[in-house]
């Protein structure tokens, strides 16, 4: 008997469309509108956006908890309504919101959430969870005792208790400390390695730029870009390149300044912006001694994430 081949994508959804209904039924508000979106089987996928832009209905969707208006979508392989038990038993989600019984013990969580996903008892690995993620000296403790981060980890194990295939991670660092931070992030990076498809929404873009390998951007319902993260940070060629000189210089900016587009913040500051695909830094440099100028320091920065997400949100609103 042959193993059922594994899909090319852990998560798909085409024209998927939300509309809450509006007061008395009539009119509505569109929370997603035709998105279609494809996270590819092993990827650590960035799902970014202003608040209320629908990310969080879209997670809601796939697992169960609101109900599509139309268009489509799988987990796994699986058709969230016509397979939907497959479909369910193939994502685990960690939500935004701290859901816990304050009354059980981190054991007794994860051993009522196996058996809600129906894992036999001699299958379920709640300790090597509970291992895992940093809280088995807090196995038997209530779970309001537990301090804000170890209930965030605490919500990733319930989620792992059926071992899904896809993780969603819905802002799971909200209200972390830097260093629960770094673990919860080296727990998750070796879930991904060993092949967990990791879906991540996030205010932090940093967290983005350094996790994620693909990267969706959602903004008033609509998927405005869907790439792998360094395709999408090419769309801003870029560069930003401070000179920071001896002495001040004169009102006039000196003749070979000016093919370059330059500011002057301060007497003794120059600010070049530029795209470094098509203008060479030392030829700013070259043009700044020319000048007669004297350098005392340089610093560069290129886009990041920040810029891209800010650049394609704005102008999708301007549209609007």
């Amino acid at each position: 008997m042959t193993e059922p081949s594994l899909p090319d994508f852990a998560i798909e959804t085409e024209n998927l469309s939300k509309t809450y209904a509006g007061a008395n039924g009539r009119g509505g508000r569109a929370a997603l509108d035709a998105v279609g979106l494809k996270v590819p089987r092993g990827s650590f996928f960035g799902l970014l956006g202003p608040n209320g832009a629908g990310k969080s209905t879209l997670i809601n969707i796939l697992a169960g908890l609101v109900v599509k208006t139309s268009g489509a979508a799988r987990v796994w392989g699986y058709d969230i309504e016509a397979e939907m038990r497959s479909a369910r038993a193939s994502i685990g989600v960690v939500p935004q919101e701290l859901n816990i019984d304050p009354f059980f013990t981190p054991r007794e969580l994860l051993e009522l959430q196996a058996g809600l996903y129906g894992v036999p008892k001699p299958k379920r690995r709640t300790d090597a969870i509970l291992e895992a993620v940093g809280l088995a000296d807090k196995a038997n403790a209530y779970a309001r005792a537990l301090s804000g981060g170890m209930r965030r980890r605490l919500l990733v194990a319930k989620a792992m208790v059926h071992a899904p295939p896809v993780l969603v991670l819905d802002e799971p660092t909200a209200g972390v400390d830097v260093e629960l931070r770094r673990q919860l992030w080296d727990y998750v990076r070796g879930l991904n390695a060993r092949g967990t498809t990791i879906l991540l929404t996030t205010h932090y873009l940093e967290e983005a730029e350094a996790l994620c390998d693909s990267i969706a951007i959602i903004n008033r319902g609509r998927l405005i870009a869907c790439e792998a993260k360094e395709t999408l940070l090419r769309r801003l060629d870029s560069k930003e390149m401070t000179v920071i000189l001896a002495a001040p210089v004169g009102r006039v900016l000196p003749e070979p300044l000016k093919p370059f587009h330059v500011e002057n913040p301060a007497p003794d500051r120059l600010v070049f912006h530029y795209p470094p695909r098509g203008v060479d830094g030392g030829a700013i440099l070259a043009a700044v001694r020319e000048a007669g100028l004297a350098i005392r320091d340089v610093s560069t920065r290129e886009a990041d994430l920040e810029d891209i997400f800010l650049t394609l949100t704005r102008s999708g609103e301007e549209k609007r």
